[in-house]
Order: C-alpha cells, then structure tokens, then sequence
C-alpha cells in the first residue's frame, strides 16, 4: 500500500509542478488531483496500521503500557522532528525567495509524527484502564471513538470554533490556517486528517488479532464489504437534509467525504492483499513493495526534483505527454534510490573502501 501511495503521490506533484497552459485547465488534470486525494490518508492509514503492528508484538511479549506508550510516542517525536527538518531543507534550498513561514508549514511528515504520539496517548490509557482479556477491544474502542470525535469536531474547528486566538503557528496544528487567518486544503492539520490514522490503528488491531491472523483473507475481505458500505452510507448522508453542521464543505471537512475515503481506504487494503497473495505482487521483484520499503526517502528527495530548484522539468510549462515522460523518470529515479539503500551494504562497502585505501597510505 506504501508503495502504491508513493505512485500516486508522484503522479500528482509532477503533473500539478510541471503543467501548463491548456493543460492546466484540463479533465486529465482534474482526475490526477482526484488521485492526489489518497496518498495522504493511505501514508496515515498506514502509520495506524503499522502503530497496531507494533504494539501488539509488545503487547505478546508483555510489555508494561506505560513502557509501550514511552517507545511509541518517541517513534512519533523522531517523525515529527524529520517533518522539520524537511522543512528546514526546503528553506535553505529555496533562500531568497521562500518565505520564513514556510518553516512552519504543516506538512504531511509533521502530521504523522503528532498522530503517531497521539494514537500513543490514546492506546496507553486505553491499556491502562482495561483489563487484560479486554486489551484488543479497548484498544480498537479507543481507536474508533477518537476518529470519530477528530471528525466530528473538524467542520467546527475549521468554521465556527476556530481557535483563532491562539498564535497562527500553534492553531494551524488545529486547523490548518498557516498565516493566512483561514484554513488551508492544501495543508495536514491534526483535524481531520489524524483520524485516518486511527483508522487504520483500528484496522490494524482486527488484522493482527488472532482471528484475524488466522483468517487473514476472510478479514481483507471484510474490509472490502465495510469499505463498499461506508461509500454508500456517505453517499447518503451527503444527499441527506439532515445537516449537522452551520457551513457544510464537503470536499475539506465533511465527515461523509472522510467515510467515504475510509471505504476507498478498506477496498485498496484488500485489493493489495489480494495482489500479493495471489497476483503479481507473489511473484518475483514488486517495484510497488521496493518503493513502499523506502516511503520516507523516496519522498523527501522527490520533492526537490519536481518542485524544488532541480526540477528536472520546467514549471507550468509543458504538456501532458511530456510531463508523463517526466513522471516515469521520477518513477525510475526513485526506484533506483530505493533499491540503493536496500540492497547495497553500504556498511561492508565503506569497510572495503577502507581496507584498501590503509595499506596505501601506509
């Protein structure tokens, strides 16, 4: 799945960078930024799944939650504390012209460290106040009750309940408004996009449970039947009367768009099991797993070679043909990247590199 948003992730900042003229008025652009809409919640989704994975290996070796929280939430500060440096990077390439705000945008590497150290939070008291045959369902409880609170709480925080008193760099945690004094779509505050983490730690906890490792295609696939039903029930909710909210975006921070993104979410989880399992992905080298292997790396060099200063193509200015030239040479750009840092031992390398150069110098 990680590899699958990195795919997606690239289709979309390469035809968003590089387009220009009629193409940027164009349906193909259009559906590529309708794509762009999944690789964040998939990386999240995934931070949840992967948080479950996690903590029920330690929770099998029985280790103490409070130790469990302590671990978890420092693995959440380190993604936190590389969000910043990304952004530090970003700054310093871009001296002269990029502005010292944008050391303090909310940028999707931000977010998953906040929610990795909240899901901490959350899972750690739920451990703490439940008993021992309960653990797994007060875990799941917790997950799915904190997802649900993040998205019911969103149109509010980003409308009426603003917390626009607070210091722009703080609330933009919130709300996503930078400084601009509104929100932003095109930023990751904590609301709503934590809630898909949660999500997925929720998932995650029903797959890693023994029934579901037992019966690991009969839960894929349950997922896929919950994903199909959460589309319908926002479907529905969407053409309702019924509005809960006084300003209702559908497209930002309505609940019904998040349900429906969840279900997006369950259906790929198991079209990726299902590839796996039984498709090509069981069979021989996957480049969808390889980049999968490498997300943070792939990403945060990306970044420089289509909307940094070394773009490898002009800015708004080429058409669709040539910007799909651009996107698969990205593609095999960062797949090389990624199989240098798995497959070469870099270790063993440097040590040669050493071992021969000593005698020399001697």
């Amino acid at each position: 799945m990680r590899g699958l948003a990195c795919v997606l992730m690239f289709q979309t900042h390469c035809y968003d960078s590089w387009l220009g003229g009629d193409a940027r008025k164009s349906d193909f652009l259009m559906w590529s930024q309708l794509g762009g809409t999944l690789p964040a919640p998939l990386f999240l989704f995934l931070a949840g799944i992967s948080f479950a994975f996690v903590t029920d290996k330690l929770l099998r070796k029985n280790v103490s939650a409070a130790e469990i929280t302590r671990i978890m939430a420092r693995r959440g500060g380190e993604i936190f504390a590389f969000g910043l440096l990304f952004r530090l990077q970003e700054f310093l390439i871009a001296w002269g012209w990029a502005p010292r705000s944008d050391l303090l945008r909310v940028d999707i590497l931000n977010t998953i460290g906040l929610s990795i150290v909240l899901m901490a939070l959350v899972s750690g008291a739920a451990l703490k106040f439940a008993n021992a045959a309960r653990e797994r369902a007060a875990l799941i409880t917790a997950a799915v009750s904190t997802m649900l609170l993040v998205i019911l709480l969103t149109p509010l925080l980003w409308t009426t309940w603003a917390p626009s008193r607070m210091p722009w760099p703080l609330e933009t945690y919130i709300n996503g408004v930078h400084n601009i004094g509104a929100p932003q779509p095109w930023l990751f505050p904590v609301f709503p996009w934590t809630a898909f983490a949660f999500a997925g730690l929720a998932a995650g906890f029903v797959v890693f449970s023994d029934r579901g490792r037992e019966h690991a295609a009969l839960t894929l696939t349950s997922f896929a039947a919950g994903g199909a039903a959460l589309i319908l029930i926002a479907i529905g909710l969407d053409h309702s009367r019924i509005q809960l909210y006084p300003i209702y975006d559908y497209w930002h921070t309505s609940p019904n768009f998040f349900l429906a993104r969840v279900g997006i979410l369950c259906g790929i989880a198991f079209l990726c099991y299902a590839w796996c399992r039984w498709g090509l992905g069981a069979r021989g080298f996957s480049p969808m797993i390889q980049l999968g292997q490498t997300s943070l790396l792939v990403y945060w060099v990306h970044i420089e070679f289509v909307y940094g200063r070394f773009s490898i193509l002009p800015k708004r200015a080429v058409g669709i043909p040539r910007a799909t030239l651009g996107l698969a040479t990205i593609f095999l750009m960062m797949l090389a990247l990624s199989l240098l840092k798995t497959r070469v031992d870099w270790k063993k390398l440097f040590a040669g590199f050493r071992a021969q150069v000593s005698p020399r110098a001697s």
